[in-house]
């Protein structure tokens, strides 16, 4: 199986910022680092910074194929969030 890209990992945090997915915390979000989320079977790892969104560490879709944090190709998913969407993100990880 190929391996998920970016983009596809960018449109799950779109569409959650949209309101047309359900973003919820696995786990209580710390301070700062690591924050594992679900958006409706898409598990990501997002590095968070105090209420910012930094990277997109992992992300692992339904279908067991895997995000590997941009390392491949220098793309973070996080990058591609317009400011509006980056600052809803933010806003519903903070809202937990």
């Amino acid at each position: 199986m190929p391996p998920l890209t970016a983009r596809e990992v960018y449109q799950q945090l779109r569409d959650a910022a949209l309101g047309l997915r359900l973003l919820k915390c696995v786990d209580q979000q710390p301070e700062s680092g690591p924050v594992q989320v679900d958006i409706e079977g898409w598990l990501l790892t997002l590095d968070v910074d105090g209420i910012h969104l930094r990277h997109c560490l992992h992300c692992q879709c339904p279908d067991g194929r895997a995000f590997d944090g941009g390392q491949r190709y220098g793309t973070d998913p996080v990058s591609l969030l317009s400011t509006w969407e980056l600052a809803q993100i933010e806003r519903l990880l903070t809202a937990e």
